[in-house]
């Protein structure tokens, strides 16, 4: 993991994307324990609260359940579900802003799918 002490993110979001993008790669599989809260804040020099507060955003989003004593575990179908969230933030946030971008560029949508096409094939 690596966190950005300095961005404009803050740190308990990039603890809840970087445990996010572990399980949608399978570093942490569905039914494994994730690095506990203490793991995390003394590796990485991050208050307790904070990394808590990350992942409790994934415990909120049902990709990661408490189990009391023992610590947090990668729900079942985390990984998809993880996997569709990106998915969806993907189409909304990146290819809406390319598609307006291409028309205001004045490249249409015949020329586009072309350009993807050929992405797509090198």
């Amino acid at each position: 993991m690596r966190f950005d002490f300095s961005g404009t993110t803050p740190l308990f979001r990039q603890v809840a994307e970087q445990l996010g993008e572990a399980i949608v790669s399978g570093a942490f599989a569905e039914g494994e324990q994730v690095p506990s809260t203490t793991e995390i804040s003394t590796t990485y020099k991050i208050n307790p609260a904070t990394v808590l507060k990350g992942m409790n955003l994934l415990v909120d989003q049902g990709l990661l359940e408490k189990r009391r004593g023992l610590g947090m575990f990668v729900t079942a179908g985390a990984r998809r579900k993880a996997g569709d969230a990106k998915r969806d933030e993907f189409l909304t946030t990146h290819v809406g802003a390319f598609i307006a971008e291409a028309k205001r560029l004045g490249i249409g949508a015949d020329e586009l799918k072309d350009i993807i096409d050929r992405g797509y094939r090198s």
